[in-house]
């Protein structure tokens, strides 16, 4: 997704990188003038928007959908979120494959995250900063407090400017031409609004920062490093084209990180381990991978093994990683033996051990050491367990045992496409085509296909009995989706 006027509409990774406030640090409380935005979008307009559009960005942008990358990179985000004030909704955090240096937040707690993120930064504080100050943009309702100032300017324009975000989102270029012709004229002063929202966003973000315990020195170094990049390259990183960054930026976050405590931190054997894999399976825009992508990640590999023990372990995790996806499984199982059998709980290690055992036909290997760590955890089973589980039974055709495990996965974590996908499947082993065509539905239903998703629901209202408990399910389902087509419908037509 390229970096442009957009990110400034949309609030964007642009958040990260406009001059910070010499104003002293206030309470993140939203101020009351912050609060006349509800005039033009309230706060459940807002989520049902953010609902809308994360549909349309699963069905248009490559989606990183591992449920271990998911896992972490909204652990760390409500982190942060516990931390900050004025938080009307919750939170969800998405990762884009992608190279690029970016980040945005949208309507309803929404933030997403470029891959190549991991690879900018250096440890977990900066990627946290990153978090801290897209998570302030939305709770200070920043995209919510543009619309309202755009709306006052030039109300026809707006409307465009939306249907343009949505466009944007599923086809990059076309977007951008769209936005290039809607705001013609009108450029400079969406600009000029939204870098008083990234001053707002980079001091409260900082005050995030500090209160969830990462090290507040992080912001002003990864700018530093974005300016270092900048300065020694002829092609800087893509944000800084359309957004410079002044030097004052840097001595004003500097200051403001020297008012606060210093905190020594070491990154946590989690973001070393996220690192590894999105190095490891994600590099490059395609699956594809090019010769750069795996020379820089065998130099991070590298300079782990000469770390501290969370970068060596990384590093071993990293090149059996390597050896996975190279479809070297006799050494990706040999690279990864020695980790599991120090650390047999590790959700890491046992998935991606899980990853060879199906790969070599060994499913029943790998279901009996998942078993034993669910069944170890009770009800308290980790998600990622509970998928890799599921999809062991799948893969060992115990296909009743999988449904029986993801109709409950489902209904805990009905907005996880990987649950419903594997449901799909175990169905359709058994031969329950009413089942596999409900359970596709919601898939299809959460990629903003809500039309295919009804009839899918139709045709299974018709296999089963007239009159059933279950026909009544799939014919509630399918007036709640065309509630929701309703409720969607002003979105859709912008």
């Amino acid at each position: 997704m390229k970096k442009n006027i957009f990110a400034g509409l949309l609030i964007a990774a642009t958040g990260l990188y406009c001059p910070l406030s010499h104003a002293d640090d206030q309470s993140d409380q939203l101020p009351d003038m912050g609060t006349t935005a509800g005039s033009t979008l309230s706060i459940a307009q807002e989520v049902q928007m953010g609902d809308y559009y994360v549909r349309q960005l699963r069905a248009g942008s490559p989606m990183i959908n591992d449920p271990l990358l998911e896992y972490y990179i909204n652990h760390l985000g409500n982190i942060l979120v516990a931390h900050a004030h004025s938080v009307h909704f919750p939170f969800h955090f998405f990762l884009i494959r992608n190279d690029e240096l970016n980040a945005f937040a949208f309507f309803g707690g929404n933030v997403v995250i470029h891959s190549g993120l991991f690879r900018y930064t250096d440890n977990e504080s900066q990627l946290a900063s990153v978090l801290a100050h897209e998570i302030s943009h939305v709770t200070q309702r920043h995209l919510a407090r543009a619309m309202e100032e755009k709306k006052r300017e030039a109300p026809l324009t707006w409307a465009g400017v939306l249907g343009s975000i949505l466009l944007t989102l599923a086809n990059p270029q076309a977007g951008m031409a769209g936005l290039s012709s809607t705001i013609a004229g009108t450029q400079q002063g969406v600009l000029s609004f939204t870098q008083d929202n990234e001053r707002e966003a980079d001091r409260i973000g900082l005050q995030v920062l500090q209160r969830s315990g990462f090290d507040p020195q992080a912001m002003p170094d990864f700018l530093q490093k974005l300016a270092d990049e900048s300065r020694y390259s002829s092609t800087p990183p893509e944000i800084l084209l359309t957004h410079p960054l002044p030097l004052s930026r840097l001595a004003d976050s500097r200051n403001r990180a020297n008012q606060m405590k210093h905190l020594v931190i070491d990154s946590s054997q989690d973001y070393y381990l996220a690192k590894a894999r999105i190095m490891g399976m994600y590099s490059g825009n395609s699956d594809d991978v090019s010769d750069s992508s795996k020379a820089r990640t065998n130099l991070v590999l590298a300079n782990w093994k000469k770390g501290n023990n969370r970068q060596r372990i990384a590093a071993e995790y990293g090149e059996a990683v390597l050896l996975f996806e190279a479809k070297n499984y006799d050494g990706a199982r040999q690279a990864l033996q020695p980790l599991l059998g120090k650390q047999p709980a590790n959700i890491w290690f046992v998935d991606l051990m899980t990853d060879i055992d199906l790969a070599q036909n060994r499913a029943p290997q790998a279901i009996s050491r998942l078993e034993s760590l669910v069944k170890i955890r009770d009800n308290n089973a980790n998600p990622v367990l509970l998928l890799n589980l599921a999809n062991a039974y799948v893969q060992g055709q115990r296909n009743q045992d999988a449904v029986h495990l993801l109709n409950r996965y489902t209904f805990n974590h009905p907005d996880d496409t990987n649950g419903w996908d594997l449901l799909a499947q175990a169905c359709a082993a058994l031969g329950w085509r009413d089942q596999e065509l409900a359970a596709r539905a919601e898939s299809l239903a959460l990629n903003g296909q809500l039309d295919q998703a009804i009839r899918a629901l139709s045709d299974a209202s018709s296999l089963v009995r007239l009159g059933s408990l279950q026909q009544a399910r799939y014919d509630a389902r399918i007036d709640q989706l065309r509630d929701m087509q309703k409720r969607f419908k002003p979105y859709a037509k912008s």
